[in-house]
């Protein structure tokens, strides 16, 4: 008995000991930090009454007029937490190189759908992002387009049927999905018409009935290696299963009837036949992979803006006077074009994209960035080398709300995107869709299908606040993603 109570004293003093080396990595390198707290790192909250933008907003706080980075620990993971807009630039851009891996989880083996190029790193990821920018050219964004004003038109007439109380990004998630269904898939989706259906039903259980609890996937892409080894998914099997054969009856339907779109399914069809980027014949997409890129697109072009729409709504609501004003311009260019927008008429509509941007400015879709250091880095100026490996946060929610770039942060202003202003602030300041070689490649897609959504309903509604409407928004502890707690509740007046 006496041996057995000194072994485990022992194995906890040693633990003990291994723990305390760990959390004192920053301060042996002399880099400030958050005291951690042993297991949580400085995660204290996570999960529980704290977002990750909370988190992020108070190591900010605590440091930015004081160094330049700071130490921080996810849990256990290390990670260097960059708050100088130079340095951030540098990791980015000019020193990509050293940082072009993002370090989120994947396991092609057992969770086929996460080697896609959002979570993959190394020449997967590169040869993927060559080939696939090629879905995102002016051309084929002019080819989707018509679709995208189709399904507009749809929205605004099942909103007529609709009128009173809503659930904004309900709505707005329901024209997200019929567009990048069209868009992407080439197939009719129909959630305006059918909010159940099961393109809407698949996407609703990824973002709000996630496989994994909160923890679990804060230690999935925190420990990729060791959630791998525990042969861990990230997507529950039932989503997995509709996507696969979605896309597989997609390809064998295309196939059978020789039909050629210019859509996201064209092109990895394509590449799947092994002809890539200029035509040129390289090694071809597996079905998975094929199936993976169609998975990630369709999730991330129907959820993230469709937030992106819902605060821009709720942010209308609030300011009635910017309703106005956006919905004067929106008739206007609407009366120009005999009520048919086109591609270039969206050109005409610069206080629009000035909305869309300060809601992403407030309301940035990921509170932070995430880069992994792929060699051993020098820090400019400095007497720190970053070891290989390394986790790299970069706070974009706490940068956009920092009173000294961005005076009253709180304040909804698409003043601050008029030109002169943003010649004034430094250009990383601003980064909901990253920047460098791994920034968002749909972001033109994106604010394109919101820009549509919105000059949609302000043309023909009008939104306001409810008693029940949250206000200030909370986020949603569940989600590594800002988004709310109780969804978005407006009145929509017919006009």
């Amino acid at each position: 008995m006496l041996v057995f109570l000194f072994l485990v004293f022992a194995t906890g003093f040693l633990v003990y000991l291994k723990l305390r080396w760990h959390y004192s990595y920053w301060s042996r390198r002399g880099v400030a930090g958050e005291k951690p707290e042993y297991f949580l790192g400085n995660m204290k909250g996570f999960g529980k009454n704290l977002h990750w933008t909370d988190i992020n907003l108070r190591i900010y706080k605590k440091f930015q007029n004081t160094e330049r980075y700071c130490g921080f620990f996810t849990f256990v993971t290390k990670a260097l937490f960059v708050m100088d807009l130079e340095l951030i630039r540098r990791i980015m851009v000019s020193d990509f190189g050293s940082f072009a891996d993002r370090g989120l989880f994947h396991n092609v083996r057992d969770d086929p759908l996460t080697g896609n190029l959002l979570f993959l790193d190394g020449p997967e990821w590169r040869w993927l992002r060559q080939n696939l920018t090629q879905v995102f050219t002016s051309g084929k964004l002019r080819y989707m387009f018509s679709n995208m004003l189709k399904v507009g038109e749809e929205l605004a007439e099942s909103c007529q049927k609709q009128e009173g109380e809503i659930e904004a990004k309900d709505l707005c998630a329901r024209f997200t999905t019929d567009v990048i269904g069209s868009c992407a898939f080439g197939l009719e989706c129909n959630s305006l018409r059918d909010p159940e259906s099961k393109f809407r039903q698949m996407g609703k259980s990824v973002t709000t009935n996630p496989h994994h609890s909160i923890i679990v996937q804060a230690f999935m892409f925190g420990q990729p290696k060791l959630a791998r080894k525990f042969r861990l998914r990230l997507f529950r099997p039932e989503v997995s299963e509709f996507f696969l054969d979605t896309v597989r009856q997609t390809l064998d339907y295309r196939r059978r009837e020789n039909i050629k779109r210019n859509d996201l399914i064209q092109l990895l069809m394509e590449l799947g036949e092994g002809e890539g980027a200029e035509g040129k014949k390289e090694e071809a997409l597996s079905f998975e992979q094929i199936a993976a890129q169609a998975m990630v697109f369709f999730l991330a072009g129907f959820d993230t803006s469709s937030t992106t729409m819902s605060f821009c709504l709720y942010e209308l609501a609030l300011n009635p006077e910017i309703q106005g004003k956006l919905r004067e311009e929106i008739v206007e260019v609407f009366e120009r074009y005999n009520q048919e927008l086109t591609y270039e008429s969206f050109k005409e509509m610069p206080y629009l994209d000035k909305v869309i941007s300060e809601t992403l400015r407030k309301y940035p879709i990921l509170s932070h960035l995430l880069r992994r250091s792929t060699k051993d880095y020098a820090v400019p100026d400095t007497d720190l080398v970053l070891e290989a490996e390394t986790k790299i946060i970069i706070p974009v929610h706490s940068i956009h709300h920092d009173p000294k770039i961005y005076p009253q942060p709180e304040v909804f202003d698409p003043s601050r995107f008029d030109p002169e202003e943003v010649r004034k602030r430094h250009p990383f300041s601003y980064l909901p869709f990253g920047e460098g070689p791994r920034n968002c490649i749909g972001e033109r897609f994106g604010k394109m299908q919101v820009k549509v959504g919105i000059a949609y309903l302000i043309r023909d509604f009008k939104f306001n606040r409810l008693d029940k409407t949250q206000v200030p928004l909370k986020f949603s502890n569940r989600t590594f993603l800002i988004t709310t707690q109780k969804g978005i509740h407006l009145q929509m007046e017919r006009l």
